[in-house]
């Protein structure tokens, strides 16, 4: 149990820390990452890439179809030819660019119990034992074999995420290989057989979960899927804070009414759970080691590990495997799993014997400490956390978060910026001047949004005369920027970047994934449209949670709906408002068209966000229900993503890391008449495949 405060969305990153090699230091995001990752308790937690995570364990990398050498440019090394997208990634987690989860085909738990009965005493002997068992080949990473069920992730908590739905990428293959549920994948997945680094197993796994947990009120997707849905307060039932780098005011969230029934906050439903989960923990637990694997991080000393952005592969024999710098750095973290509750409801003592930071700049946050345990009270209850700033309550935390932050406490903005200009040789007091006395309390805010002060963590300024803008420091305070160069870095010489044409800014074509070879045959037989399918946040409901109320109905077709241009429309006879499926090899997802002149020919436009729980029909060519904006999509990586140990091209949790690309999925969109257009959810039996597939299945 690594997370003893709050989780973060599944799925998703905020926030950002960095390893320090030979210092026990993180970099926490100013004032909520300590508490959120436990960092004032344990360093370092466990972070990885959702991109790589859902890409290896919804199985997706099964049904590849980008071949990586039509990326690769004529003028590179070339060393990586016949890699697929799954390689590279394994290749990058091996070489300790990229985080993994979990880190290893074996119990991070035993794997430290066999380091020390080898005779491993300290973390850098566990280390050692590590890089021995990994060029020897009785270890490795566990995304070399995703489908091994001793990889496969078994218990998922999602926190205010719709991940099984419209966050997911690749939705069927969400519910066929993660949750074992009714599915619309219409492709094979054979294609991942070729891969060089990843283990093939004939027959693909279906349902690894076997629990899943969602804290939502929502009544989206995920929760239709889960197998326990925690009641959790709405925006005026809870207290919280809500701010973004894209404004100068904090704000609050403040309980206007209490929570509903049984419903609990956030923050209060995890403290529920810690407090039953400890003693639990203790019977069976006890006090453990374990061996935590982290990439090179950036903005610490370890991204500097593989210069001249040369790449040396120890498996293949460039070098030997050594921990922080031709592979991961290898910690031996220790906790106590019966102490879990009485961690959560305190702030750690890390913070003061390690202090804050941010962007590889340090202060010390002693005195913030103690007013907290005036400001907050301490905890009361005898055990490990007794007399420590409480952070019981939601409001605690809160103020726990903007006394340690310097966007919201001026004193703390001073020792940050003070930090900063030893680095700098400049003063940077006139970018706080004015606010060094402001500590801005939850109770401040309630009374009335505050603006929050000018910080080392963020590029821009908050002032009268100066807009916000990204990398205004940079230039106007002559703050290096992050990178190899300490300027505005455009030309990357890194040897994957060259090889992928992108020492530069360059165009690059449309990619073609092959996602319309097995479309169903009755699909080819009759007119359609093959358009590029992109998902744009949605007008009406990305941030309201209520749009199946009467009066957002009101406001759109009552269900989900695509836009198509008016040229497309025509050409093969569909009209505003006619039920149309989108379909190709990911799945099939049925709605209403809304044909625009606004919508250039080509494209197709599927709004984020869209539900399939509300007026949805059957789909013509599975026979399930009509899938979502996400049914028809996939996740798709990119190697040059993957880069780590190189100055700016570090990994980063939130800064730099593998994304999903948005681009290149293409659909086939045809007409539903209204006498096909089916309500109920039926098997796709043999007989009902001939019914509704009268010419046959195309093949690939």
């Amino acid at each position: 149990m690594n997370l003893l405060h709050m989780c973060g969305c599944v799925g998703q990153t905020g926030g950002g820390w960095a390893h320090y090699v030979g210092q026990e230091k993180l970099r926490p995001q100013a004032g909520w990452a300590p508490i959120a990752f436990a960092l004032d308790w344990h360093r370092p937690p466990r972070h990885t890439n959702s991109t790589s995570y859902w890409y290896f364990h919804t199985d997706q990398w099964r049904y590849e179809t980008l071949d990586a050498d039509s990326l690769l440019s004529p003028a590179g090394k070339g060393k990586n030819k016949g890699n697929s997208l799954a390689d590279y990634n394994v290749k990058a987690t091996r070489m300790g660019w990229l985080p993994s989860m979990p880190n290893f085909n074996r119990n991070p738990i035993e794997l430290a119990e066999e380091a020390v009965a080898s005779g491993a005493t300290d973390e850098a002997a566990v280390a050692q034992y590590i890089a021995g068992q990994m060029k020897s080949g009785a270890l490795d990473v566990a995304y070399a074999d995703p489908d091994n069920p001793v990889n496969w992730p078994r218990n998922l908590f999602v926190w205010r995420a719709n991940l099984i739905g419209t966050s997911a990428k690749g939705h069927e293959y969400f519910l066929k290989h993660l949750l074992g549920a009714q599915n619309g994948v219409l492709q094979e997945g054979g294609s991942g057989r070729n891969n060089k680094e990843v283990k093939w197993h004939e027959d693909a796994p279906i349902a690894k979960l076997d629990l899943m947990v969602d804290i939502n009120f929502r009544l989206n997707s995920t929760g239709a899927y889960s197998d326990i849905i925690l009641p959790t307060a709405t925006w005026y039932e809870k207290n919280d804070l809500n701010t973004t780098d894209m404004h100068p005011f904090i704000h609050p969230l403040s309980e206007a009414v209490s929570p509903g029934w049984e419903s609990k906050s956030d923050w209060q439903i995890f403290k529920t759970l810690a407090k039953v989960f400890s003693p639990l923990a203790e019977k069976h637990l006890g006090t453990k080691k374990e061996v935590v694997a982290l990439p090179m991080q950036h903005d610490s000393a370890a991204e500097l590990a593989q210069p001249f952005g040369e790449v040396k592969n120890w498996k293949e024999g460039d070098c030997e495997p050594v921990p922080g710098k031709t592979m991961a750095i290898i910690k031996l973290v220790e906790r106590t799993y019966g102490d879990t509750y009485r961690k959560y409801i305190a702030l750690g003592p890390l913070m003061t014997k390690l202090g804050n930071n941010i962007k590889g700049i340090d202060w010390n946050t002693e005195q913030e400490y103690e007013e907290l345990k005036h400001h907050n009270a301490m905890v009361k209850e005898r055990g490990i956390s007794y007399g420590m700033p409480s952070l019981e309550e939601d409001i605690y935390v809160c103020d726990a978060v903007m006394r340690m932050a310097p966007e919201t406490n001026g004193e703390v903005a001073h020792k940050s910026w003070s930090a900063l200009s030893k680095k700098t040789g400049i003063d940077h007091h006139h970018l706080y001047a004015g606010r060094h006395e402001d500590k801005i309390t939850f109770k401040d805010i309630q009374a009335q949004p505050r603006k929050i002060i000018t910080a080392p963590t963020w590029s821009g300024i908050e002032s009268e005369k100066v807009s916000y803008t990204a990398g205004y420091t940079n230039i106007h305070e002559h703050i290096p920027f992050r990178t190899l160069t300490g300027r505005a870095h455009f030309y990357q010489d890194h040897e994957w970047m060259l090889d992928f044409g992108e020492g530069f800014c360059a165009y690059k074509p449309m990619v073609d994934l092959g996602e319309l070879n097995a479309l169903p045959a009755k699909v080819k037989a009759k007119p359609h449209l093959e358009l590029n399918w992109i998902t744009p946040h949605s007008k009406w409901g990305i941030h309201s949670s209520y749009q199946d109320t009467l009066r957002m109905l009101t406001l759109f077709r009552g269900g989900p709906y695509v836009w198509i241009s008016e040229t497309d429309a025509k050409a093969v006879g569909i009209e505003d408002n006619d039920w149309v499926e989108a379909v190709n090899h990911n799945g099939a997802t049925v709605a209403r068209a809304v044909v625009s002149q606004r919508v250039p020919s080509g494209m197709a436009m599927m709004y984020h966000a869209q539900e399939k729980n509300v007026n949805v029909p059957g789909s013509p060519s599975t026979g399930k229900r009509g899938g979502i904006l996400n049914s028809v999509t996939r996740v798709i990586m990119k190697p040059t993503n993957m880069i780590g140990g190189y100055a700016q091209l570090a990994y980063g949790f939130n800064y730099y890391g593998t994304v999903g690309c948005q681009r290149d999925t293409m659909v086939a969109i045809h007409k539903i008449a209204d006498k096909d257009v089916d309500w109920l959810e039926r098997p796709l039996t043999p007989e009902r495949e001939v019914q509704l597939n009268p010419v046959g299945v195309g093949a690939k």
